[in-house]
């Protein structure tokens, strides 16, 4: 009777601790249906739902909407967004820009273009990513204008006062423009120079101009005047490298990865169809380390100007020529070629590409608008072109025999704003996607 009465009572004492338990208290999420808080459901929060949270929309979290995040809106994901690709835009990808591409990629399109983008973070593609791309990496990349590399943040060039002062005129930021406050700063007041227009490829080809003492030039050598010509290009002010006669830069690249001999190379300048001559010579491209005229073929360089070497021009240019050393070709001899155009425009495009043994390459273009003209394509000249023996300098802004110590100075003139060297024969397609990053780089505008 002892234990009999004791389990009754035990019974009865569980159903009454059951069946009155006081409102408030606590329990553990995994009841069926009993009601223990006075809210009416089966949970242990106090408003009327069965999620177990405070607020009524059948979640496990708080911020009222219909996700068991804690976000705020309505997907599964986690981030602040309202769609449930687990990323911070509003898009639907799985990537964090703003496009509706549906790869994982952080910019706006699912290939290297040249685009801008309104990422927080845009990827910056520039000339030189273009031809690596392709294949044939920048031997030499300059530019007094901007970057041209998407992660360049370096130097462009070097100005210097007339009290033997310098300063290093950087980008703005990563793949962007020339700081040109920092010129106008430096410069206010007094003329200065442009000693140096800096390598971005890393392999140290940096043109001095000849007359330096990197450099050394002739008597009439000097450095261009480095605020002649100031433009804006997609909104930023900046300036170009603006040749007289007299005005040179110089660098012996055959130790620092530029082609020579047979090698294979490609070469683009933006240049200017308003600000031209025919002296000799407005070249930028391969020349002879020994600065003489030493060979046909020892050159590989684009001429840019009036000059008509051989004769028999039609039209006053200014046009795209190949200096490959004792003459400018303005195709596969010294015959006129039918090909030829003129580009008086105020930005120009100017293309040059050689395999070294059997065929090169004259392409040109409006370097604001349109696609690239190609006015030759074709077999090396006769007289000993093929094979090419380039020798690896760099010139820019005269021939390859000028302004050495004993020798004369540049005749030509001409306006230089970016331009590479670059390693191997770059495809068509290749070089029309420079074109298109040149166009959106936004000259004049």
């Amino acid at each position: 009777m002892h234990r009999s009465f004791l389990l009754v009572s035990y019974i009865i004492a569980m159903v009454c601790s059951i069946g009155f338990t006081s409102c408030g208290s606590s329990e553990s999420g995994n009841d069926s249906g009993t009601t223990d808080n006075c809210d009416g459901d089966s949970d242990a929060d106090t408003d009327s739902d069965t999620d177990g949270d405070t607020d009524s929309d059948g979640d496990s979290d708080t911020d009222g909407d219909s996700d068991t995040d804690s976000d705020g809106d309505s997907d599964t994901d986690g981030d602040s967004d309202a769609d449930s690709d687990g990323d911070s835009d509003t898009d639907g990808d799985s990537d964090t820009d703003a496009d509706t591409a549906t790869g994982n990629d952080t910019e706006s399109t699912s290939e290297v273009d040249s685009s801008s983008e309104s990422d927080t973070n845009p990827a910056v593609v520039g000339p030189c990513d273009i031809y690596e791309t392709g294949g044939t990496p920048c031997a030499a990349a300059h530019s007094t204008v901007r970057a041209l590399y998407g992660t360049y943040d370096g130097n462009l060039y070097q100005v210097r006062r007339p009290d033997n002062t310098t300063l290093d005129i950087k980008v703005l930021s990563p793949g962007g423009f020339a700081d040109a406050s920092a010129h106008d700063d430096f410069c206010k007041g007094v003329e200065c120079v442009t000693t140096v227009v800096y390598d971005q490829s890393g392999n140290g080809n940096d043109l001095w101009y000849q007359g330096s003492k990197e450099v050394p030039g002739s008597p009439a050598s000097s450095p261009a005047k480095a605020s002649t010509e100031s433009l804006n290009v997609s909104g930023h002010k900046v300036y170009s490298l603006y040749i007289k006669p007299g005005n040179s830069y110089w660098r012996d690249g055959s130790k620092s990865n530029v082609p020579v001999g047979a090698e294979p190379e490609g070469m683009y300048m933006v240049t200017s169809g308003t600000h031209v001559n025919g002296g000799c010579c407005f070249d930028y491209g391969n020349s002879e380390t020994t600065r003489k005229a030493d060979a046909a073929g020892a050159m590989d360089a684009i001429n840019f100007s009036t000059q008509c070497w051989f004769g028999g021009c039609e039209g006053k240019g200014p046009w795209v020529q190949a200096d490959l050393e004792w003459g400018l070709f303005p195709g596969g001899s010294q015959s006129w070629n039918p090909g030829q155009k003129a580009f008086p425009e105020p930005y120009v495009t100017a293309m040059l590409k050689n395999n070294g043994t059997t065929e090169f390459a004259l392409r040109g273009s409006s370097a604001q608008e349109g696609a690239l003209a190609t006015m030759y394509k074709g077999a090396l000249p006769g007289g000993g072109y093929s094979p090419m023996k380039k020798q690896g300098a760099i010139v820019l802004g005269c021939g390859g025999d000028c302004c050495k110590p004993d020798g004369g100075a540049n005749l030509s003139e001409g306006t230089f704003y970016e331009g590479a060297l670059v390693i191997g024969y770059p495809s068509d397609e290749t070089e029309n996607s420079v074109q298109e990053n040149i166009v959106d780089a936004g000259y004049g505008k």
